[in-house]
């Protein structure tokens, strides 16, 4: 009989303590997905980190400022910045091939995508939650060529959606 009473008791703390800490993940991504999609124009194409196994048929833009970049990037990204971008930044990449544009949480690269659309690029596409995104997802992130754990979250404000990785501001 004690031992049956002592089961019960930790059960009875266990499920309201799961219940609250799954209500505020659950919620903590809710919130995430109703500020994305107050950020997003429902017109741009975005695609979830889980569509992206394979990044090099993408041309993966990074419209972060340089010292984001520098801190973490995705693989094989090219730094094309936001306030310092320009035309000139992408008159290399193959207008027919398919592009992929990210940023912090993407809404920078949205109007970056949008200015690559305008400018003739056939496929743009929008990482949906930016790197924040990506990394919660557990999705490698890079250093230079090293894998890397640190996210540079823009902000503290922004940090808070960051939920796997170390945050850089």
């Amino acid at each position: 009989m004690k031992s049956f009473l002592s089961k019960y008791l930790i059960a009875l703390l266990l499920v309201p303590a799961f219940f609250i800490f799954s209500t505020t993940v659950d919620a903590q991504s809710i919130a995430y997905k109703a500020l994305l999609s107050s950020l997003y124009d429902s017109k741009f194409p975005v695609l979830k980190p889980a569509q992206l196994n394979d990044l090099s048929k993408y041309q993966v833009l990074d419209t972060r400022e340089k010292e984001e970049f520098e801190v973490s990037h995705l693989k094989d990204a090219a730094w094309v910045g936001y306030d310092t971008f320009t035309l000139k930044n992408v008159a290399s990449l193959d207008k027919n091939k398919p592009v992929l544009v990210y940023c912090t949480v993407g809404a920078r690269s949205q109007e970056i995508g949008k200015k690559l659309k305008e400018a003739g690029f056939k496929e743009v596409y929008n990482l949906y939650g930016g790197l924040i995104e990506w990394a919660n997802e557990e999705k490698p992130i890079f250093h230079g060529d090293s894998k890397t754990q640190k996210v540079h979250t823009y902000s503290q404000s922004w940090g808070i959606w960051l939920t796997k990785g170390e945050k850089v501001y």
